[in-house]
Formats: C-alpha cells, sequence, structure tokens
C-alpha cells in the first residue's frame, strides 16, 4: 500500500518578506535596467549558500532559503540592493555521503566567486557576498581578499548564530519561519549533540555522516516560527550593520 508523501508541518503560507520586491531582481532587470541601477549606485548582491543534506527533515536547500531571505528582506530595506541570483553550490564535502549533496569544494567555489566579482563589478561598483553556510567561510574569504587587492569594492558578509551547528533546532526554526510546508516535521528527529568543537577533529579526518549517522548535529525539538522569525531579525540586523558600515567607507 502507497503510504503517500511524507507530512509537511501544518501552517501558513511562506512568509512574503522572505520574496525579493519588485525590481530589485537582477535576473528580472533588462541590461539597459541593471546599467540604469548602476549608474544610481545600486550595488550587487550575490546570495552564496549549498546543497546540502539537513537532517532527513529539512530540504536540501536550506542554506540557499536563508541566504535568499535575507538578501530579499535586505532589499525591502535598501533600495540600492539589487540581487542576483543565488550561487546555490558551495564546499559542502563534509556532507557527500548523504543523498542530494552537490557540492563543488573550496578551489573551485573561491574561482567562482573571484570571478564572478570581477564580472559584476564591470556594472556594479560595490558587490556584496552573502554567505549562510559555514563551510564556504574559507573560500569566501579568500576571494574577498582577492577582489579588494584588485581594488575591487566586495566585501563578503557571513551569517552566524547561537545554537545548535547543523539541521537541529535552529535550522529547523529558521526553515519554519521561511515556510513550514517545507518542514518535515514527523521526521524530524535528534542528532550528535555534543558541542561542535568536540566534534571538529572527527569532522576534519572524516565527514558528518561519521558523527551523526541521520545528519543532524542538534536536536530539533522546541523548534518553532516564532524562534525562526526572530533569528532572522537578529541576522538582518546585523547584515544591515555591516551594509550601512560598508557603504560608509569604513572597512568590512
Amino acid at each position: 500500500m502507497n503510504a503517500g508523501p511524507p507530512a509537511r508541518s501544518p501552517g501558513s503560507a511562506p512568509d512574503p518578506a522572505a520574496s525579493p520586491a519588485a525590481g530589485t531582481e537582477l535576473a528580472g532587470l533588462t541590461s539597459a535596467e541593471a546599467g540604469e541601477r548602476a549608474a544610481r549606485g545600486a550595488f550587487l548582491v550575490v546570495p552564496v549558500a549549498s546543497v546540502e543534506q539537513h537532517g532527513p527533515h529539512l530540504p536540501l536547500s536550506t542554506d540557499t532559503d536563508v541566504a535568499v531571505a535575507l538578501c530579499a528582506r535586505l532589499a525591502r530595506a535598501d533600495p540600492a540592493a539589487v540581487i542576483a541570483p543565488p550561487l546555490a553550490y558551495g564546499s559542502s564535502g563534509e556532507h557527500q555521503a548523504f543523498p542530494g549533496t552537490l557540492s563543488i569544494g573550496s578551489e573551485a567555489l573561491e574561482l567562482v566567486l573571484v570571478e564572478l566579482g570581477r564580472s559584476a563589478t564591470c556594472t556594479f561598483a560595490g558587490v556584496l557576498l552573502v554567505s549562510t553556510h559555514g563551510g564556504n567561510a574559507v573560500a569566501v574569504r579568500r576571494a574577498e581578499q582577492r577582489l579588494r587587492a584588485e581594488s575591487r569594492d566586495v566585501r563578503a558578509w557571513l551569517a552566524s548564530w547561537r545554537g545548535d551547528a547543523h539541521a537541529g533546532r535552529t535550522e529547523t526554526s529558521l526553515q519554519l519561519a521561511l515556510d513550514p510546508r517545507r518542514v518535515r516535521l514527523d521526521r524530524a528527529e535528534r542528532g550528535n549533540t555534543r558541542p561542535v568543537a568536540e566534534l571538529m577533529p572527527a569532522l576534519r579526518e572524516s565527514s558528518v555522516q561519521a558523527v551523526s549517522p541521520n545528519g543532524v548535529l542538534g536536536d530539533p525539538a522546541g523548534a518553532s516560527a516564532a524562534e525562526g522569525g526572530a533569528l532572522l531579525a537578529g541576522l538582518l540586523a546585523d547584515l544591515l550593520a555591516a551594509v550601512r558600515s560598508w557603504r560608509a567607507g569604513e572597512s568590512g
């Protein structure tokens, strides 16, 4: 007997604030419109994330969903922001043992970001990389440094938050706030809850699967849309502060 699709979290429709406002997405502009926006001082925002496992209950796009949502909120708060299509393929080799994970590795990601930055700065005076996957950090920072060494105004912002490390209460709450229909709460289960610092030696030597067979580093129990909304608000506040500092000419 066919059991049907997995149960999804009940709840309201996706948060409309997670979708970019009209006219803020680069892909929806014509070439002439992009040039006009750039001439008026617009800067390009590039969501940088991943396609990787997030336990048995969250979608592979979780990091990308968070990046896109934050960039959409940034564009609503700052009309000078133009959002590029997300770069969803990142450095996720630590998750490769889990089906569906697509990783290009740190070196390839760095090269892609450098070439993308060079191309983007032909149109936009400023480019902001918004990364929401911890595994991308080294590549994003290296790309930022290389581009800035070429006198290109490129800045990187890396998301960070308190809470469990991967697919636990924190990321489950974030996804519940963004779109509860995409969370399989009936499949949520506790993973390895030891502090990440204790797990790092094993993670470096092997993979996430070696320390957590279900891919979860934390415990989704207690996750809520309200908690996720508060987390998103905190991330956005930090992102806006970084953008203000950058736009004011301070080093970021």
